[in-house]
């Protein structure tokens, strides 16, 4: 029998935390753990990238698609390096994830070929927790701390292994080191709930409110039911952040769709016109498109008490689980019978809407990007998985994207880094291979990693179930991002995507006219295999952000009584807007 090393013990470590599999690129200094998962049969299985940077993004990604521990690992050096965008990616979105990271330095310190000071680069991405292991006896301590850590906090954590400690032989019956060795892998978090008083401030505020408005965040993903609950008992209408577009039905005839730069007009007319604001998981940045200054009464809901009134002043803050105070408020907060909100809020969301399929029929050159977007809404498969890059196609996934219940839809929010989508697709899709995932990205970020992914798609397809991974590619020809990125006179590269993907053994279709978008996202859902749909699409589409309501007043009102009067002036510019309607 070979002998026990402590590449194995991890192993065991990572099984016992149910660890499915584990991302990263191989290298001299994680070899022994690499072959020691090559020897564990699959459980947990190794996945190898084609770059450290789209390994973290993949154990990020596996984070938000499941809700456990991504777990990735790297090499010393440059290859750590690499690990950092998926990381802050995590630490921004507030989602765990382990790095284990192979060191192998001899000689002096400070002149070592890819000596990097471990502690110190992960000091900020992961600082709730960077320990390096010098003994077998501490290896399974330090893992489960960094589990335990990255679960609790929701934060990418890191462990150093150096590659002797690696293959150390592991005595029979590891000694019990100070403290406790292990703890139950799993540990379910703590039931969070605000105090009675606090429930019962907030439930009298918004029972006071005429308007109230209601913005959903990633937080509050599970809490679906007992938001429209609230919503129908208070007459409110409804938008969400970028990262809180999943958590609802956009169908709803109140919801009024993304609220901030990449959102719609409505959810902006929400925000100009509340007077009462409850806010569920979100700490969302956009403020300039929130209510003004003295408008409105604020309520805060979120399970980490750090976040609340960071970006907005907050009159009442409730730290707990979304859906567990929703429901507290729910048996608080009386019947608003009065209904001309809500009525008002669904007429902003209808004029919205039709606005929105007005301009999906604008003529382009060739196709309109929207279009693409809108074309698809009709034929997303329920209970798929969507990843969405940076770029452009954010807006048109903000605003022109439906997505019904039960899809789950990821991106970068907060970090904003190209070049994700691809790897969370892969992620989610080796998660859960019996149900279609969809990446949705540009040319941009098809050039930056995913043409070197699509060949961790194309090593894997074969063994999933449902065998189809969609990656849409909106080629406008121009991956800068600020215009032509060309030099006068200069040539301009066609990159064959969907040419690529046939190279690779998987489907392709290329499209540039808009009676065939509908056809293409046919064949490519009904394809036996991934296919990569390289929609050719107009770079001059205008992203056309929505000015927030009396946008010529902000920054002016100082006071409460202006603020009032700016209030009354939204609320009788939409009645009149509405009778227009009518």
């Amino acid at each position: 029998m070979a002998e026990r090393v402590v590449a194995d013990l991890v192993v065991e470590r990572l099984r016992a935390w149910r660890v499915p599999r584990v991302f990263g690129c191989p290298g001299a200094a994680i070899a022994p753990l690499v072959g020691a998962l090559d020897d564990a049969g699959g459980d947990p299985a190794f996945v190898p990238a084609r770059h450290e940077e789209t390994a973290s993004y993949m154990a990020t990604g596996h984070a938000k698609f499941t809700g456990g521990v991504g777990v990735c690992l790297a090499t010393q050096g440059p290859s750590a390096v690499h690990l950092l965008n998926g990381l802050y990616d995590a630490k921004l979105d507030s989602k765990p994830v382990v790095a284990i990271i192979g060191e192998d330095v001899t000689g002096p310190l400070g002149g070592a070929h890819e000596e990097i000071g471990l502690s110190r680069l992960f000091g900020d991405v992961c600082n709730q927790f960077v320990r390096y292991g010098r003994s077998p006896e501490q290896v399974p301590v330090l893992l489960d701390q960094a589990f335990r850590t990255a679960a609790a906090t929701r934060s990418p954590t890191c462990v150093v292994l150096p590659r002797a400690l690696q293959v150390t032989a592991v005595p029979d019956l590891v000694p019990q080191t100070a403290g406790v060795l292990t703890a139950t892998p799993g540990e379910p978090l703590a039931r969070v709930l605000p105090h009675d008083a606090d429930l019962d401030a907030a439930a009298s505020l918004l029972g006071n409110g005429q308007r109230v408005a209601v913005l959903v965040g990633q937080g509050a993903h599970g809490a679906a039911e007992e938001i429209v609950a609230l919503a129908d008992r208070l007459g409110a209408g409804v938008a969400t952040s970028l990262l809180g577009k999943p958590v609802l039905d956009e169908r709803l005839p109140f919801h009024t769709g993304v609220l901030g730069e990449v959102g719609t007009t409505a959810a902006a007319q929400l925000m100009g016109g509340c007077d009462t604001l409850l806010m569920i998981g979100t700490n969302d940045p956009w403020t300039d498109w929130f209510p003004m200054p003295g408008q409105v009464r604020t309520i805060q809901i979120d399970i980490d008490g750090r976040r609340i009134g960071t970006h907005y002043p907050v009159d009442v803050p409730l730290v707990g689980d979304a859906a567990e105070t929703l429901r507290a408020l729910l048996t608080r907060v009386p019947e608003n019978p009065h209904r001309e909100w809500r009525a008002m809020v669904e007429k902003m969301a209808d004029r919205w809407r039709a606005a929105a399929a007005e301009r999906t029929a604008t003529p382009a050159e060739p196709v309109d990007p929207r279009l693409v977007l809108r074309e698809l809404s009709a034929r997303l498969p329920r209970h798929a998985g969507v990843a969405v890059d940076v770029g452009s196609v954010v807006y048109w996934y903000a605003r022109h994207l439906e997505l019904p219940p039960g899809v789950q839809a990821r991106l970068c929010g907060t970090l904003g880094s190209m070049g994700c989508a691809l790897p969370y697709a892969v992620a989610a899709k080796l998660a859960r291979p019996d149900e279609p995932v969809l990446a949705l990205l540009g040319d941009g970020a098809m050039q930056l990693n995913g043409l070197a992914e699509l060949i961790t798609v194309a090593h894997h397809w074969t063994a999933w179930r449902d065998p189809r991974l969609i990656v849409l590619v909106l080629n406008n020809r121009d991956h800068s991002g600020v215009g032509s990125g060309r030099s006068p006179g200069e040539r301009r590269l066609e990159v064959p995507y969907a040419g690529w993907a046939r190279l690779l053994g998987l489907h392709g279709v290329r499209v540039d006219r808009p009676d065939l978008i509908g056809p293409a996202w046919d064949e490519v859902l009904a394809a036996d295999r991934p296919a990569v749909l390289e929609a050719v699409v107009d770079p001059a589409v205008p992203l056309d952000p929505p000015e927030p309501a009396l946008a010529d007043l902000r920054g002016l009102v100082a006071d409460g009584d202006a603020a009032r009067r700016v209030r009354e002036r939204v609320i009788q510019t939409e009645a009149i807007a509405a009778d227009e309607v009518v």
